[in-house]
């Protein structure tokens, strides 16, 4: 046997407590990594977030959650500092190991302002416009950023990041999140082409209409998943669980060569027409 130790992977999850990214947690925990969750929640919502956790531990994982605003850029330092010593950690207290690694970076972050862009009374202004692509866009790029600082993404890395199909339609007082979609969908490309000489891949995931907190926030959201049940050729809604078996194949090793694109994880909802 190979006197080599591989480092202890972990997986940092943004939008850990509910919806794809719980999921995603808990099933990547299942194919044997240790989970980073990062959340914003309000008191209410803890004990939902504890359970997470405790699901992440009984698949034998080891995990840590932090709950902030993950576009708040002093917290997202901090948060990533304690992640580097976190992973340092394990060969200090483990004589003979290896230090972590991150071997996934999950961007699942559904916060947007769901209003119109125009002809109507109320419409979405320019703070809200803004902070929407800030946080459902280019907060995935200061991540990444902060993460390749900190020495944290090794050759062989993911970087994955929850899309929609409002990055290249138009739905209804969905504009502002559309437009923080295509920013998402173009970011990806872009880490690709400029990551992949380092061995580190970035793929959009575009799943079929899925029944999560964030889905039932969307105007007219009961409509949407109506005509999807319809649609779908499985004749049912996507679930945060088909994404995140998805999500723990495409990490395997030989995926390695899959990089910038969208991927489709809907049982074929988006085929037809």
């Amino acid at each position: 046997m190979s006197s080599h130790l591989s480092k202890q992977p972990w997986a940092l999850i943004l939008g850990a407590s509910s919806g794809f990214g719980e999921a995603i947690a808990v099933e990547l925990a299942r194919a044997g990594m240790n989970i980073f969750g990062v959340h914003m929640d309000r008191r209410d919502k803890l004990p939902h977030v504890a359970e997470v956790q405790a699901r992440i531990r009984a698949a034998g994982r080891e995990c840590e959650f932090f709950n902030f605003n993950a576009a708040d850029e002093n917290k997202r330092k901090d948060c990533v500092e304690r992640i580097r010593q976190r992973l340092t950690e394990h060969s200090e207290t483990l004589p003979g190991t290896q230090p972590g690694t991150l071997r996934v970076l999950m961007h699942s972050l559904a916060w947007g302002t769901l209003k119109p862009l125009a002809g109507a009374e109320i419409v979405a202004n320019k703070k809200q416009i803004e902070s929407t692509a800030d946080i459902m866009g280019h907060s995935l790029v200061y991540w990444v950023q902060e993460c390749l600082l900190a020495g944290l993404l090794d050759k062989g890395a993911r970087i994955f990041a929850m899309t929609s199909s409002g990055g290249t339609r138009a739905i209804p007082a969905y504009g502002p999140v559309s437009a923080a979609k295509a920013i998402l969908e173009a970011h990806i490309r872009q880490l690709a082409l400029e990551l992949a000489p380092a061995g580190i891949t970035a793929n959009a995931i575009l799943a079929g209409v899925t029944d999560t907190p964030a889905l039932r926030l969307i105007p007219g959201h009961e409509k949407l998943m109506e005509i999807a049940r319809l649609r779908n050729p499985g004749k049912r809604l996507t679930t945060p669980e088909d994404v995140a078996r998805c999500i723990a194949v495409l990490c395997h090793p030989a995926t390695y060569w899959m990089t910038g694109n969208t991927i489709h994880v809907d049982g074929g909802e988006n085929i037809v027409g």
